[in-house]
């Protein structure tokens, strides 16, 4: 006989705008505590140092989470010129000083070799694994080690603000795997100067951005109160890219067992066309509904994830 899960059965997600120095597991944690969720989880960390977007899936919206991972992000950082710092931000220890300031003619003269495919090396302190072992615990033991440089996409990257000659604003819109601190110690030696993070905030990731977020308090001042479940978005929100397909009551049921639906010729067509990417992903709703996520193959849509109404 199998043990009754503890907490209520809520599925959604909630765009979570965390605050400073608390790490994304306490987020999800004091998350799932306030709407009692039975299963909770996140999508792309984000370091205690930084602020912003964090989507955070309840329920059956956790199936959804690694369709949101590889998703486009949004990142707003500012950079102490000046002082660099082992972990290329405020908290590391400093390594050099300079009293080189870049202009801010200067930083767009060199933006665009740092937009499109690049190879970047990720900072030692990283969540990184090197032999089993996650790169920031080898760093912190004082070990010496080089890690592999990577390929990442940096859609755009623009100056935002110049408060003064000790700082400088970006923002980029960048792929997975894309880090900040890596930019600013990059930049800074293209450009001869020292420079860390000083503070960093994700504005978007993929469809959750700024506009639909809600604080920690907020949420928490919420707890218990009839608005709270109208903060929650629906469990497709992270499924956007996604093509839909509206099914019947009768098809709905057959993809709920795990059972493969025919597709009509105009509607195997209709997918095609909205596919991108090689992908044969299909989101299958009834109504407002979202059923199954199933694969279009030869005129079919194979189920491969099923979601219960609560």
């Amino acid at each position: 006989m199998s043990r009754r899960k503890k907490g209520d059965k809520v599925s959604g997600w909630i765009c979570l705008d965390k605050p400073y120095e608390i790490t994304s597991t306490q987020a999800v944690g004091r998350v799932r505590r306030v709407f009692n969720a039975q299963k909770a989880g996140h999508a792309g960390t984000l370091d205690p140092l930084a602020t912003g977007i964090l989507p955070i899936a309840l329920g059956e919206a956790t199936k959804t989470v690694s369709f949101l991972v590889d998703s486009d992000k949004t990142y707003r950082f500012v950079i102490r010129w000046g002082i660099a710092t082992d972990s290329f931000d405020r908290e590391g220890e400093v390594t050099a000083r300079s009293d080189v300031r870049p202009t801010r003619e200067q930083v767009e003269a060199v933006l665009p070799d740092f937009v499109g495919e690049i190879d970047q090396v990720p900072p030692n302190y990283s969540a990184i694994k090197v032999d089993g072992e996650r790169a920031y615990d080898l760093a912190r033991s004082g070990e010496d080690f080089e890690l592999a440089s990577r390929k990442v996409v940096i859609h755009s990257a623009a100056v935002t603000d110049v408060p003064d000659a000790d700082h400088i604003e970006l923002t980029i819109d960048c792929g997975k795997g894309t880090y900040v601190r890596a930019i600013a110690r990059d930049l800074a030696q293209k450009l001869g100067a020292c420079a860390h993070v000083a503070s960093l905030r994700r504005t978007r990731v993929g469809p959750f951005g700024e506009d639909n977020a809600i604080t920690l308090e907020k949420l928490e001042e919420m707890s218990h109160k009839p608005g709270l479940p109208e903060t929650m978005l629906p469990v497709e929100t992270a499924l956007d890219d996604i093509p839909v397909l509206a099914v019947t009551a009768e098809d709905a049921f057959r993809l709920a067992q795990g059972r493969s639906i025919v597709l009509l010729p105009r509607q195997v067509e209709a997918l095609k066309a909205r596919l991108t990417g090689g992908s044969r992903m299909v989101s299958a709703m009834e109504g407002k509904r979202l059923v199954a996520l199933a694969e279009m193959r030869a005129g079919q849509l194979n189920p491969v994830r099923v979601f219960i109404q609560a």
